[in-house]
């Protein structure tokens, strides 16, 4: 089997100054990427910056013989995001693979959270992937390759105490992967969105006895291999962490159908309930029409 290579690539990593960020610029590099290493310096809740995190990353792969160039720009601001992008440009002439990895924390019980808490963190992971998927999605679309991986959270999908804010963008980003992945199906353009599990700055107090298994080396294997070109898997949503790796997925069970013309009653709902929930079969609906062709074909019989 040959080596995966990224020889003549260029990749945007952000948040890249640390943590699972800095696991994926390394390795990148060392494949041949060369890496736009973002990362605005700040504290975990997300409060000031500083050039020295990304400026640490940039040298430790050039000091292995890679290519690479820092960017200090935060994505929370749509000029942010496209100067993220503009320095791939410029620098290294265009963007094929995004890596969406930035983020902060701010949790709180959701009875004590602060509208500021809840703004800053959308800003940063939900709003701050679209700043820079937009523009860098572009530069894809005009030569018809691309690969896109976000950074959602078993947090986002199933719920975690005291993350409502957290929780809400992580679970944004699957949905905005969907339609990337949807809309650059056409264009060569591979989304995907990961769930990792591993220690970092934002995670090393939550994690208890688990701290010390999840280190962030283990998801850049799973990350990098989406990045590349052999990657042919797309819109899906992949949990990763301390050695293991599977999919999670959004299903649809077949329900139940009441009929058609009057809707049924209350109680005729409370009376199917076991029905509605049963998940024994279930599809994974690759987009909404399809969701709906379900519908559709129960109105057919």
């Amino acid at each position: 089997m040959t080596d995966i290579v990224f020889d003549n690539q260029v990749a945007i990593v952000t948040g890249a100054g640390g943590g699972l960020g800095k696991t994926y610029a390394l390795e990148l590099a060392r494949r041949g990427a060369k890496v736009v290493v973002n990362d605005l310096g700040g504290s975990v809740d997300g409060v000031g910056g500083a050039s020295s995190a990304a400026d640490q990353t940039v040298a430790e792969i050039i000091e292995a013989g890679g290519e690479a160039v820092a960017n200090y720009d935060s994505v929370a601001t749509v000029e942010g995001g496209a100067a993220i992008v503009q320095t791939a440009v410029d620098t290294f002439g265009t963007v094929d693979v995004l890596i969406n990895n930035a983020g902060i924390l701010r949790d709180k019980s959701f009875a004590k959270m602060d509208m500021d808490a809840v703004h800053s963190v959308i800003d940063v992971h939900l709003n701050g992937a679209f700043h820079v998927t937009q523009p860098a999605f572009a530069l894809m679309k005009e030569k018809s390759y691309g690969r896109v991986i976000f950074t959602s959270s078993g947090s986002g999908v199933f719920g975690n105490f005291g993350q409502a804010n957290y929780a809400a963008a992580k679970m944004g980003l699957v949905g905005l992967m969907n339609v990337v992945a949807v809309e650059g199906a056409m264009h060569n353009i591979k989304a995907n969105a990961i769930a990792p599990i591993a220690r970092t700055r934002m995670t090393e107090d939550l994690l208890g006895p688990l701290v010390e298994l999840v280190d962030p080396s283990q998801v850049t294997p799973l990350v990098v291999f989406l990045a590349s070109q052999e990657c042919e898997s797309s819109h899906e949503i992949w949990t990763v962490g301390g050695g293991r790796y599977g999919r999670i997925f959004v299903g649809v069970n077949q329900g139940w159908f009441a009929g058609k013309g009057e809707p049924p009653s209350v109680e005729e709902v409370r009376d199917h309930l076991d029905e509605i929930r049963d998940i024994e079969s279930y599809t994974i609906p690759t987009n909404s029409t399809e969701e709906m062709m379900l519908l559709g074909a129960a109105l057919a019989d």
